[in-house]
């Protein structure tokens, strides 16, 4: 049974004099949208009738198949924090479906939806717990963003050298009034760099949050006269920021990747899904690792994962097991980034970690030493490859990994590949500072 019914939301809606009412979704390059409607088209949101034009969301459908509809998870009402002078605001996260009725495959929800479903059928539940990195920068007069941050403080500082202590704080309240359990927060390693924690919960809710924590920071901030970013790598010399992506199988309750007499505690089916991750990242990276920015990020010296190789505690690798045993078993891997689609993103780890499991893979051997200090031979001897370097490299790998592109679908694999070709396409094109400071008097 649902946590609301129809009736429970309408109720709230006239109880709280709710005067507005958000219908969110995401488009295929993780944006969210949102149909608004007025507290007096309620009832017609919660019995679906709510209609979108598809053809004017960017991958979704063409003009002359432009009618769809909102399907409310009703699930997911909640009242939101931030009041405006025009009343109490609430949201509901909706599905997209098609007139005759049917889910719109392109969806992106739609997409996670199918590998939950399959995991489902295996006997697993997929849970995961994500941890969102992002920066706050300062704005202008006019309140556009600048590059400069609020403060020069490090890892785990506190005020008065983190002056972004008290935006934190208030984004960890509005988080909590949202229903997010927060477990830490903190400042991270680069100035105005910040992390917060929530716990983990199921894929699709867990996709639900990430998208619900990235509009509320950046609202937040914005409250605050800051400006918060996901931007992977917004400034040269300084470390990017990760969604670390924390994950673990159950099944009736228990976590399947602990076994206390495997290696390291963990069990067949873990290093199965371990090994199904490592075999596909480099087919993934596209989706978890978007922008063309990502890539500034995926590069040595910033603690950044750049190869593919997994280990216990080694966090110079691209998947780490932290030290938690039991029911806290988990697999991170460390190379997405807060700009993916997190739907697409925890899809396609799933499809991947159950490919392991379904073939009965096997991981290469674990890698202790710092890889960072390895050098090309003694990479290539112990079979290490590197993540894609590019943008466009992310590209070619994706069209090479026919498990990735059959999870993304016949619908969002085509559109996801044009929009990020001609991403990276309108990237080489640009002559950019760099290149005038080289070249401009030199040549």
């Amino acid at each position: 049974m649902g946590k609301y019914s129809k009736e429970d939301i309408l109720s709230i809606v006239r109880e709280e004099d709710i005067r507005f009412i958000r219908l969110q979704f995401t488009d295929i390059f993780g944006q969210l949208k949102n149909v608004a409607i007025t507290a007096s088209q309620i009832e017609k949101a919660v019995n679906n009738q709510m209609m979108l034009d598809g053809s004017s969301i960017e991958g979704f459908v063409r003009i002359e198949e432009s009618d769809q509809y909102l399907y409310p998870d009703l699930d997911s009402f909640i009242l939101l924090p931030w009041h405006t002078k025009y009343g109490k605001v609430a949201r509901l996260i909706c599905d997209v479906y098609n007139v005759d009725g049917t889910p719109f495959i392109g969806d992106p929800r739609y997409v996670l939806k199918k590998v939950i479903k399959k995991a489902s059928d295996m006997g697993y539940a997929f849970n995961v717990g994500p941890e969102l990195e992002f920066f706050l920068f300062q704005t202008d007069e006019k309140g556009n963003p600048i590059t400069k941050t609020d403060d020069e403080a490090g890892y785990f500082d506190l005020g008065p050298l983190d002056r972004g202590e008290e935006t934190r704080r208030e984004i960890c309240m509005a988080l909590e009034e949202l229903g997010f359990e927060i477990e830490a927060s903190h400042h991270e390693v680069a100035a105005g760099q910040h992390e917060i924690d929530f716990k983990y919960a199921d894929a699709l809710k867990s996709a639900d949050n990430i998208m619900t924590f990235k509009l509320a920071v950046k609202t937040i901030a914005q409250i605050y006269g800051q400006h918060a970013t996901f931007m992977p790598k917004p400034l040269f010399g300084i470390s990017g920021s990760g969604m670390h992506t924390n994950m673990s199988l159950f099944r009736n309750d228990k976590n399947v990747f602990y076994d206390e007499n495997g290696r390291k505690g963990l069990s067949k089916e873990a290093l199965c899904f371990i090994a199904g991750l490592l075999a596909h990242v480099r087919g993934m990276c596209a989706v978890t690792n978007p922008l063309v920015n990502s890539y500034k990020r995926l590069v040595p010296g910033y603690e950044a994962p750049c190869y593919v190789a997994w280990s216990a505690s080694n966090r110079s690798t691209l998947i780490r097991i932290p030290a938690a045993r039991g029911q806290s078993m988990r697999v991170e891997l460390r190379n997405p980034d807060p700009s993916c689609n997190p739907y697409l993103a925890l899809a396609v780890c799933l499809a991947a970690g159950l490919d392991g499991i379904e073939k009965e893979m096997e991981p290469p051997a674990e890698v202790t030493e710092n890889i960072y200090k390895m050098d090309a031979a003694t990479r290539e001897k112990n079979g290490i490859v590197n993540l894609p370097a590019s943008l466009e490299e992310a590209i070619w790998e994706l069209k090479k990994d026919t498990l990735i592109m059959e999870t993304l679908g016949a619908h969002v694999l085509p559109h996801y590949i044009n929009g990020k070709e001609a991403e990276w396409d309108d990237y080489r094109m640009r002559v950019s500072s760099w290149e005038l400071d080289k070249y401009f008097i030199t040549y």
